[in-house]
């Protein structure tokens, strides 16, 4: 009975309304810290498709940094960006900045608390995990699913494994061999010359199309982060 009195009384629900009020600030500062670290410095992605296989596979999870992108925007080296040719990045084709503040606040909130997996804006297809390979300026064409760039002001071209930054080996289709290059992805490209602000992404498995060859090039402001390290499944930790 003593207990029970106790729990009624004025002292101890002050006492529990406070600790529920502490509680609930340490996990809205623990909510906002956390959405301006994703915004600024880095997220968690889970890897949806197999479109960069062999290099990453459904399920995988990595470590993006949009600070190494936004840092270097104001250099004004031959590179302004803090990523190269051959650099995985993240691609924001749902246009998020443009969303309505609510509704950003909102899906910050779903993917704070399904770890980055659920988003409202999901049925848009707004993220996608891509190989940048051309810069402004530079001319890229594709024989057999293998690109050629020929950067700014250079007169020869070079594969975009001789460009890269770190090797990667992606997944060339069997083509049959009456194969007709008229035919869609077809696995040849005509020379196509970047204009100012524009990227040209592409994913490593080459069967797989849904990237700059149907797209076209992509602009700077859908290039959200950089892939730093896979750090799942624990078998298959490196940096990217």
């Amino acid at each position: 009975m003593f207990d029970k009195r106790k729990q009624y009384s004025y002292k101890a629900q002050k006492h529990h309304r406070y600790k529920l009020l502490k509680v609930t600030l340490i996990c809205l500062s623990f909510f906002i810290v956390y959405n301006c670290l994703t915004a600024f410095f880095f997220s968690v992605w889970s890897v949806e498709s197999n479109s960069m296989q062999p290099g990453l596979t459904a399920g995988d999870r990595v470590i993006f940094s949009s600070f190494m992108i936004r840092w270097n925007r104001s250099n004004t080296e031959d590179n302004p960006y803090n990523f190269k040719r051959g650099s995985i990045v993240l691609i924001d084709k749902g246009h998020f900045y443009e969303k309505k503040l609510p509704l950003q606040i909102i899906d910050g909130i779903v993917r704070f608390f399904t770890l980055q997996k659920v988003s409202i804006f999901s049925g848009d297809g707004q993220y996608y995990v891509k190989r940048v390979i051309a810069f402004p300026g530079d001319e890229i064409s594709m024989t057999d699913y293998i690109f050629r760039v020929k950067t700014a002001g250079n007169s020869f071209s070079l594969t975009e494994f001789e460009l890269a930054d770190r090797p990667y080996h992606p997944a060339i289709p069997q083509v049959p061999a009456l194969w007709d290059d008229s035919l869609p992805f077809s696995g040849n490209m005509d020379p196509v010359i970047l204009g100012p602000d524009e990227f040209f992404v592409i994913s490593d498995d080459r069967s797989n199309t849904n990237d700059s060859r149907t797209w076209g090039a992509v602009s700077s402001l859908m290039l959200t982060a950089r892939a730093v390290v896979r750090f799942w499944p624990f078998n298959k930790i490196e940096f990217l």
